[in-house]
């Protein structure tokens, strides 16, 4: 073998060590991902148009396309679990999974058990009524019974509790006083609540926009009530105490900004560029 073939060799030695996704100074979660050549991603099952079962009975969304396309940049296959949003949030996943892409808000009080690599879109959060309600504005809703799912920023919303911190968080205030506040675990068994008519179980639900739009465009009976109260922030989670793990996520959400495929994998599924915050 002769010297200039040698070096080659051992140029691309280095090279395969540098660009590799398996480094030998990775931390536990990123060692655990590398060696499995698996990233285990915490979603919602039943959330569209950001997670749910389609038809060929596969996971699907945008949050599920987000997924697939970060583990395909860390040279991973992407495996899904669906736990309760409550199990997400509680911490303490002692490896069932790595990483949650659910549309999680990075607040304060979460950043005590998770960090938050990288924000990757805003969605809207409104309110929805049923079609033959008589409520026609924000004030109207003032004093009614409504709905929210458990744990989320749109109770926090309602009960006036929610601080969003995260840097380029558009400003909201508060416009809505709940005469009742109901909450459950599903956002789909409060549009089911809200389907058998207004005033039946509920006047109101306060939810991510792109999902209420879903539900009326498969013909649940709403109607969309003024506009947007607050734009949340919307980031992907991981347990503290992997640097090198959050780096890589946030290396890859970032070059999915610059190149274009946040914004183009969020009019696929929304029909808006939620990408950036007031879109």
């Amino acid at each position: 073998m002769n010297r200039f073939f040698s070096k080659c060799i051992a140029g691309a030695a280095l090279a395969a060590v540098l660009w590799s996704p398996i480094s030998a100074q990775a931390g536990e979660v990123l060692d655990r991902v590398n060696a499995n050549k698996v990233l285990k991603m915490a979603t919602d099952a039943n959330l569209p148009p950001l997670s749910f079962i389609n038809d060929s009975n596969e996971m699907d969304g945008f949050d599920v396309s987000v997924g697939r396309e970060i583990a395909s940049r860390l040279g991973v296959e992407l495996e899904i679990i669906t736990p309760e949003w409550t199990m997400i949030t509680a911490g303490h996943w002692n490896g069932r999974w790595d990483i949650s892409i659910g549309s999680m808000t990075p607040t304060a009080d979460r950043a005590k058990v998770f960090d938050f690599p990288a924000i990757y879109y805003y969605t809207p959060a409104s309110f929805v009524v049923h079609k033959d309600s008589k409520i026609q504005t924000k004030a109207d809703l003032n004093g009614t019974v409504i709905g929210a799912p458990s744990g989320t920023t749109y109770e926090k919303y309602l009960r006036r509790d929610l601080v969003i911190d995260a840097v380029g968080t558009p400003e909201f205030k508060y416009e809505v006083e709940p005469g009742t506040i109901k909450t459950l675990s599903a956002s789909t068994a409060l549009m089911d609540d809200l389907r058998l008519g207004p005033g039946a179980r509920l006047d109101a639900i306060i939810y991510a926009l792109p999902s209420l739009k879903e539900a009326i465009g498969k013909g649940y009976p709403f109607r969309i009530v003024g506009e947007p109260v607050f734009y949340e922030p919307l980031a992907v989670a991981i347990e503290k105490g992997d640097n090198e793990f959050n780096d890589r996520i946030a290396e890859a959400i970032a070059a999915m900004k610059s190149d274009g495929t946040l914004s183009k994998l969020s009019v696929k599924w929304f029909g808006v560029d939620y990408a950036a915050p007031n879109n």
